[in-house]
């Protein structure tokens, strides 16, 4: 359903939100260890993600990754998907066929349509700050 890339900016935004509300910046190295990402490939996410306002990039001895603790429950899931792989995920055939529309549906049109409205309910709904939690509690987990 998401990209890899999207799938790799999403956990990364979890380990870095979760290490923000301890008050703890994370490095590239930690952050691609952490959700099993190559490093080259989650620096470019990483990116991303501080070019769209996700993430904060601080420089120097004690720099990394940060979100500011206020902005954490503010970053719904749909502000990272958007930045990484944009809005295609609404828009797309549920069988992968380039011209389907209301005039031309594939057979899987109307249903695919609900099915893509509750994604776009859950990303717009779902904040940063509740699946970090979720972690920290032990309720959830970012890998094996």
């Amino acid at each position: 359903m998401f990209s890899k890339a999207c799938e790799y900016g999403i956990k990364a935004s979890i380990f870095i939100a979760l290490n923000s509300l301890e008050h703890r910046r994370v490095g590239p190295k930690e952050i691609s260890k952490e959700i099993n990402s190559p490093e080259a490939f989650t620096a470019k996410i990483l990116q991303a993600l501080v070019r769209n306002n996700i993430i904060n990039s601080i420089k120097g001895a004690h720099g990394g990754f940060e979100i500011d603790k206020k902005d954490i429950k503010t970053i719904m899931l749909a502000d990272i998907v958007n930045a990484i792989d944009g809005d295609n995920i609404y828009k797309g055939c549920g069988l992968g066929l380039q011209q389907c529309n209301a005039d031309k549906p594939c057979p899987m049109h109307e249903k695919f349509k609900l099915v893509r409205a509750e994604l776009k309910n859950l990303l717009e709904s779902t904040d940063l700050e509740s699946l970090a939690l979720d972690i920290k509690l032990g309720e959830s987990f970012l890998k094996n």
